[in-house]
Parts: structure tokens; sequence; C-alpha cells
């Protein structure tokens, strides 16, 4: 039985002519926007379990203390319950393939407030909390099939990074179901 191989993450980064841009945070009433505050670890490892993102403890979350910026860690709750509902993260996280480098990680919202907004708030806090710290090199990882994370980040601004031969082809699928612009001339191959 042959086993196929884990394709590598999608990647996108934040377009150099946006860098002086950043988005607009726009919060639905009823929801509060704010930062991270010792004791939110529980609510968080709630929210990141309805996204898709079983396994996280204290011993999960710890090594990201490291890269997460002052105020980076982004946390929507939601005002009648106080309930985390949402939460993204700015961090320092260079790569070989990006180095420098600021990124936007573990997105994720609870599906019951789907539709609201709520991962596109705490998406443009992160890349505004990057931009305010002056990185130019800002990037983040993400996987084929988590449509409506990748809407989000194109109505943002985002760009595929093409970094590797199978990148074209699978953005080909991704932006034919998300009824997207397929450019992959206008889009970067490094972030070099």
């Amino acid at each position: 039985m042959s086993q196929e191989r884990k394709k590598e993450q999608l990647k996108m980064v934040w377009p150099e002519e946006l860098l002086n841009s950043p988005p607009a945070v726009h919060v639905p009433i009823g929801y509060t926007l704010r930062t991270y505050r010792p004791g939110d670890e529980e609510g968080f490892y709630r929210v990141m379990d309805l996204a898709g993102f079983t396994g996280w403890n204290i011993e999960v979350l710890r090594p990201w203390f490291s890269h997460i910026l002052p105020d980076g860690w982004f946390l929507i709750t939601h005002r009648a319950t106080g309930t985390i509902v949402a939460s993204a993260m700015s961090s320092h996280r260079p790569q070989e393939i990006h180095p420098f480098a600021g990124e936007l990680g573990w997105v994720c919202a609870d599906p019951e407030h789907k539709g609201l907004g709520l991962g596109m708030a705490v998406c443009a806090s992160v890349v505004r909390r990057l931009l305010e710290n002056r990185y130019k090199n800002i990037y983040l990882n993400t996987d084929d099939w988590r449509l409506p994370a990748l809407s989000i980040y194109l109505r943002l601004g985002w760009v595929p990074l093409l970094y590797l031969p199978d990148m074209e082809e699978r953005w080909r699928d991704v932006c034919a179901t998300l009824n997207w612009p397929f450019t992959p001339q206008d889009w970067p191959e490094s972030q070099l």
C-alpha cells in the first residue's frame, strides 16, 4: 500500500505595494476585539478545537509565547456570553524562504458565529500589528481546503506565493472554487 506524500502548505505574502496600506478592522456589534490576557488559554483551546486545530494545550501553546509580538495575539469575544469566538496571532517567524519575516498564524473562529466578519477582523488586526512593527516580509501558511480562510486572505489583499512547482495548479483549483481571478503572472515566486 503506497502512502501519498503530504503536500506542502500553501503560502501567501502581504504584497509590497500594500506595506503602507494597513487593512481596516471592522468588529460587528455584540463582539469585542482585544489582545490576549492570562487566563484566555482554555477559551482559545476551545475555539481552536472547533476550528479543526485539535490537541492544543499549554505544552503546545507555550513555545508560541516566544514568537508572538507584544500585543500581537488578537481575540474576539462574544459580549453576551464572554466566550472567545475568534483568534489570530502575529508572530516573529523568519524562515529561509521568508527572511526577517512576520507571520499571520493560527487563525480560528467558532463556526456558530460564522459570516459576521470575525475572521476578517482578527486577520486585519494581525496585519496592522505586523506593519506597525515595520515588517516588510509578511507571510502566512494555509491549506487548500481551508476555503473560508483563503477567501478572507484574498479579500484582505494577500497574494499567493508560487514557491513550489505544484503551487500554480493548486492555486488554479482554489481560485476556481472561490470564483477568484487566477492571475499567477502577478504572484511572486519568492519573498527575497
